[in-house]
């Protein structure tokens, strides 16, 4: 017998958004209301990067996140507690850009029935292959005035 995942809690509400602002007000910022939704068009990044996590189990489905560099060496420099300016090693960049991917996925995981298990997180240059996937949801979200792409796809 094969258990149906239930997506409901996860495309119910904003909770790409909610998640994204619980995790940067306790481990990137240590304060509330640094991250919301993006107004306006949709912008195109600054030197992309995209970060994923898959819950492999009854179905695949991938968590991407995409920023700026600069965004995501900014990121890494507050998760680490490193001083503006400091220059970021690949290693540290790879290290919290998928630490973040890690707990937004582990946050969507919580949420559903019969999820699966995370996967490691990848960081790359380019989006992963999506055209065959189905968007589940996908967010658009302002950090400190710098855009943040968070998507939910459900992969065959």
């Amino acid at each position: 017998m094969t258990a149906t995942i239930d997506w409901a809690p996860v495309l119910a509400g904003d909770p790409l958004l909610q998640i994204s602002q619980e995790l940067f007000s306790t481990m990137i910022d240590l304060e509330p209301g640094l991250v919301e939704r993006w107004v306006g068009d949709r912008p195109i990044l600054d030197d992309p990067r995209y970060t994923w996590v898959d819950v492999a189990g009854e179905q695949l489905v991938r968590v991407v996140i995409g920023t700026g560099r600069e965004t995501g060496e900014a990121i890494t420099r507050a998760l680490l507690g490193l001083p503006d300016g400091t220059p970021v090693s690949d290693e540290d960049y790879v290290d919290a850009v998928g630490e973040v991917a890690n707990v937004v996925c582990g946050n969507v995981k919580s949420l559903v029935t019969h999820p699966g298990t995370l996967t490691i997180p990848v960081v790359a240059p380019a989006a992963p292959a999506l055209e065959h996937g189905t968007c589940l949801e996908d967010a658009c979200l302002s950090w400190r005035g710098a855009p943040i792409t968070v998507a939910l796809w459900l992969l065959p």
